[in-house]
């Protein structure tokens, strides 16, 4: 539990540190430059925790070794897929922020994820969601409409393309859950997946690199900024949130990841001094009643990865 919520605290600084660096930074560099750095740290740090725990199943004479999905697509490009789709969220996330500010953005991207991947998944598998599930979709809907409407105090509402980015990050989120969620079904360890995902994104960032400018990296603000986003909120916390939900039933899995939008509204609201209009208020409202319908409704699940249960799905990539 302690690292599951540790894990959504380190991700629930990501708009703020970035709202914190260095002038002259773009969406696109500083995603960029939190994939190259993060994604290696993650990959290493993974891996070896994979190669680990076959040691000790070996030494146990436990070893099970994983084969190939059942899925007809070799891992291999299903993690890549994975990385590809993490790699994609740092610059719509940060786009987000950006136009709306941390607090709105985020619970926008955390709202969206869980209700995308269900129907992703609903597409994918045909099968029914359930009651619960459906209503607190509607809920979530409605908050992140809401939110959408509302904004900032003062302001005329959110600003659209900010909208669409928060909202695609949740998407690439979505595609992210439900790829991996087969890969472990398959049989691959989860280390094995998260360390996979890991590397692709640190390969895709590297590409951009030559397109982006980075030079805010020679500022001690901007090196900074961009250590913390990687190796904190990307190697660190998925590490510990890998192996956390290890222990965990989904519903307090589901629970412990609302520490992640809670910690980004009060940063944002105190650090950054953003404000919400009364109907963002009501939107943020609205909206954790329908993440804490989707936990409820997880309750009996075994496991973060149970057939059917979108919960675990509400947390930044």
């Amino acid at each position: 539990m302690i690292a599951v919520l540790l894990a959504a605290v380190l991700f629930g600084t990501t708009g703020t540190s970035q709202a914190l660096g260095p002038d002259g930074t773009t969406p696109l560099s500083v995603g960029v430059m939190r994939m190259v750095i993060g994604g290696t740290g993650l990959a290493l740090l993974a891996f070896a925790l994979a190669r680990r725990a076959r040691r000790r199943e070996a030494a146990r004479g436990t070893t099970t070794t994983p084969g190939p999905p059942r899925l007809g697509i070799p891992a291999l490009a299903l993690m890549a897929l994975t990385g590809v789709c993490l790699a994609v969220y740092q610059p719509l996330f940060f786009l987000g922020t950006a136009r709306n500010g941390v607090a709105v953005s985020t619970v926008i991207a955390l709202g969206s994820a869980p209700v995308l991947a269900g129907l992703l998944e609903w597409a994918l598998t045909r099968r029914l969601p359930s009651g619960t599930w459906i209503g607190a979709t509607a809920l979530a809907t409605l908050g992140v409409l809401l939110l959408g409407l509302g904004g900032a105090s003062g302001s005329g509402g959110t600003d659209p393309v900010g909208v669409a980015g928060a909202v695609g990050a949740g998407a690439s989120f979505a595609v992210i859950a439900n790829v991996q969620r087969r890969l472990l079904d398959a049989g691959w360890d989860p280390f094995t997946v998260v360390g996979g995902m890991g590397l692709s994104s640190a390969v895709v960032s590297a590409l951009a690199l030559p397109f982006v400018d980075v030079s805010w990296l020679a500022e001690p603000r901007g090196l900074l900024m961009a250590l913390w986003l990687g190796l904190a909120t990307i190697s660190i916390a998925y590490v510990l949130f890998t192996w956390g939900l290890q222990g965990l039933s989904a519903a307090t899995a589901a629970t412990l990841t609302l520490g992640e939008p809670l910690t980004a509204a009060v940063l944002g609201l105190t650090i950054l001094g953003e404000h919400l209009s009364a109907l963002a208020v009501a939107g943020l409202l609205v909206l954790a009643a329908g993440l804490a319908l989707l936990a409820w409704g997880s309750r009996g699940s075994r496991s973060p990865g149970a057939a059917g249960d979108p919960a675990p799905y509400a947390v930044e990539g």
